[in-house]
Order: C-alpha cells, then sequence, then structure tokens
C-alpha cells in the first residue's frame, strides 16, 4: 500500500554537477532516449527524490551519494522540442518540476548507510547498480524514511540554489 503523498515515490538519479544545477535551474527533468517503462509510467503529482551520485560533487573517493531534493512532477513527459545535453548525452524527453525543498550543496541524505534498511535495495551489496538508470521507483516505507531525512537538512530551494550553480562547469543544457 502506497502512503498519501507518495503516489508513485520515485529516487531520480543525477551524476553530473551541471545536470543537476540545470535540473535545480531550469526545474525541469531530461530523460535519455532509450524507452524505460519507469519514465513512462511517471505522471503528474508523483513525488521525486533527487539523488546526486558520489562523483557529482567532484571527488568520488571522499564524496558520498546523497538524496539532495525533494520535488513534485508538474507535467507529463513529453518528447521535447530540443534535447538537453550534456557532454556528449542527448535527452529528448522531459517534464516539468517543483522542487519542494534542496539541501545545502555538499549535504543530503548519504545513501549508503541506510541501504541495508530500504526495500528497493534486497542485495546491499550490490545496491548502486539499482541507480544506473534513470528513475528509481520507491517503496512507501523507503520514501517516507528517505523524506524524514531530507526533512531537516533541507530547505527553501531559493535558499540553496546558488551553491549549485556556483558549483557548475557550465549549464550546457537547451531546450
Amino acid at each position: 500500500m502506497e502512503s498519501p503523498g507518495f503516489s508513485r515515490g520515485e529516487e531520480v538519479n543525477l551524476g553530473d554537477r551541471d545536470a543537476i544545477a540545470w535540473v535545480l535551474d531550469e526545474r525541469r527533468m531530461a530523460f535519455p532516449p532509450t524507452a524505460r517503462a519507469e519514465v513512462d509510467r511517471l505522471a503528474e503529482g508523483d513525488t521525486l527524490l533527487v539523488y546526486a551520485t558520489r562523483g557529482a560533487f567532484g571527488n568520488p573517493t571522499r564524496d558520498r551519494g546523497r538524496v539532495i531534493a525533494r520535488a513534485v512532477v508538474a507535467s507529463p513527459v513529453v518528447a521535447l522540442d530540443e534535447p538537453v545535453v550534456f557532454g556528449e548525452r542527448s535527452f529528448p524527453r522531459g517534464c516539468e518540476l517543483r522542487i519542494e525543498a534542496l539541501a545545502p550543496w555538499g549535504s543530503g541524505v548519504e545513501l549508503q548507510p541506510l541501504v541495508e534498511r530500504l526495500e528497493a535495495f534486497p542485495d546491499a551489496r550490490s545496491w548502486s547498480v539499482r541507480l544506473r538508470r534513470p528513475l528509481l521507483r520507491l517503496p512507501a516505507g523507503d520514501a517516507e524514511l528517505l523524506t524524514r531525512a531530507l526533512e531537516p537538512l533541507a530547505g527553501d530551494p531559493a535558499e540553496h540554489l546558488d551553491g549549485y550553480r556556483a558549483r557548475a562547469r557550465r549549464i550546457s543544457g537547451r531546450g
């Protein structure tokens, strides 16, 4: 049974600080061209927890992957007139987001210490493999646990957005 407020709890995986800054600044999410059932099922009103990989913070040997934001899908996923491009990758589909809470740059809920408590990761040794997709559906209990852990760390997105903008090498997304 899903809880109120999490019509479909999903975790969005972002591994590039330019992409993170674009998503937060534009309040949009872009998806790769490959057909993915989890992207196709995304609907207005779904809650997303935004996960930044350890590489996104600049030093993968020191930094840790973290849930950095909570957002709500604000439009259907549609084909974009012009794909969003980050480096060599093109993202031709997307949707609008309402960012509701954002942790300051470099903070957020570290995921690895919670893996054994999360149903979404049945194998604690290979949990990170499950994050190599655009969206990961979270059971309601996982979404609630991560949201509760994020609440004391995150605040008004307007207060923390500049920290993400300052660390972006350049905002290269278009669309």
